[in-house]
């Protein structure tokens, strides 16, 4: 029997070997990190040293990351802690995560869409217009817009990015989780206010992320109880976790991926072949991200088909309780026809060039099967 191939890595990454190991040396081990006694000394070090580790990801400083339950907590911390400081009105790029979209729409501020062109990338031109007649009475203005989508890969000019919102005073919030561990990422040097990360998008363990913030942001505590995390974030430290995030950290490294890009492309020429539309082609993409439509071929079919194969792929963002729908990623880039005719193939750490292989000759089979699934009912038509 054939190896199952998992192509599933922005979804969530296989657990590094790492990470376990620091998991489970974590479960046993005993101590709160907020005792005084050998034990908690002990946790407390454990949870500081991967502060450090993800902070050294990040490029940041250690004292300014937070600990979150995940990405999603992250992004609505941040979020909230900008609507608490005054802001009434949020821009938020059109490709945004749910987790972000969503906390936005929760807010209560009034939400405007940043848009983006044909290939995915914010217009910048249209961001800077916008803010240049802000009205003061909105407040300070927030703008979210990721570093990479999770669909497409399409990397965003962040740091150009930066410098129109830090001209109108704003709050730039940049969701990093897709990117960490898979680019070199700066978060000072980008301009990020508040940036957020995730462990099991890069080999950690699922339940735990981080928040880093910057000198013009401050952070509100959502919640309430203990002085843990500095008082930003009441509750006890997931230990374990945390010790995992800390370890996948350490051990991730974007040249990893290098590699993926040949692969990558290779496929993608192959499917172009067929007929497949690559999205985001034009711009700066993920090394691991490929995102491609076949007209006519529904998503869902495809990733039947392909999981019947041994290959395991998404459409779109899994963060959807396991349905499949149309992306609103594409439907952004002007893809209407084509946003139910997507799938998203990712890559990472331990994804060899014949796992990329694989997918390519089990999406010919199954595209083979579906065309002549087809062509009885077309000829009877005709």
């Amino acid at each position: 029997m054939t190896a199952a191939v998992y192509l599933d890595f922005n979804a969530t990454a296989p657990v590094r070997p790492q990470a376990a190991a620091a998991v489970a040396q974590a479960l046993a081990a005993a101590g709160n990190p907020s005792s005084v006694h050998a034990a908690g000394r002990a946790a407390r070090a454990a949870v500081e040293a991967a502060r450090s580790a993800v902070a050294d990801l990040i490029a940041a400083p250690a004292s300014t990351v937070v600990f979150t339950s995940g990405g999603t907590e992250a992004n609505a911390l941040a979020i909230e802690s900008a609507v608490a400081a005054g802001s009434k009105r949020l821009i938020v790029s059109a490709v945004e995560h749910d987790s972000v979209l969503e906390a936005a729409k929760a807010s209560g501020a009034v939400v405007e869409t940043l848009p983006v062109d044909a290939q995915g990338v914010a217009d910048l031109a249209w961001l800077a217009e916008r803010l240049s007649r802000w009205d003061a009475a909105d407040g300070r203005p927030l703008v979210a817009l990721m570093l990479a989508n999770n669909e497409t890969g399409v990397i965003q000019p962040v740091q150009a990015a930066s410098e129109i919102v830090r001209a109108a005073d704003g709050w730039l919030h940049v969701d990093a989780i897709q990117a960490a561990g898979k680019i070199v990422i700066d978060s000072r040097g980008v301009g990020a206010d508040t940036l957020s990360v995730s462990a099991h998008k890069l080999g950690g363990p699922q339940g735990i992320g981080a928040l880093t913030f910057g000198p013009r942001a401050v952070l509100s505590r959502r919640l309430h109880g203990g002085g843990q995390e500095r008082g930003r974030r009441a509750g006890t430290e997931n230990v374990p976790g945390i010790a995992g995030f800390g370890a996948a950290a350490r051990a991730a490294n974007a040249l990893e991926l290098a590699s993926q890009v040949a692969w990558r492309d290779a496929v993608a020429a192959r499917l172009k072949a067929q007929g497949c539309v690559v999205m985001g082609e034009g711009a700066d993409r993920l090394p691991n991200t490929l995102c491609f439509a076949t007209p006519g071929y529904p998503s869902e079919l495809q990733v039947m088909a392909l999981d019947l194969a041994g290959v395991m792929v998404s459409a779109g963002s899994a963060c959807s309780s396991g349905k499949v729908k149309a992306s609103h990623v594409l439907t952004a880039m002007g893809q209407d026809d084509l946003a139910a005719c997507a799938i998203r193939v990712s890559g990472g750490w331990s994804t060899t060039e014949h796992d990329w292989n694989r997918l390519a000759e089990a999406w010919f089979e199954a595209h083979a099967r579906h065309v002549a699934r087809r062509a009885p009912a077309a000829v009877g038509v005709a």
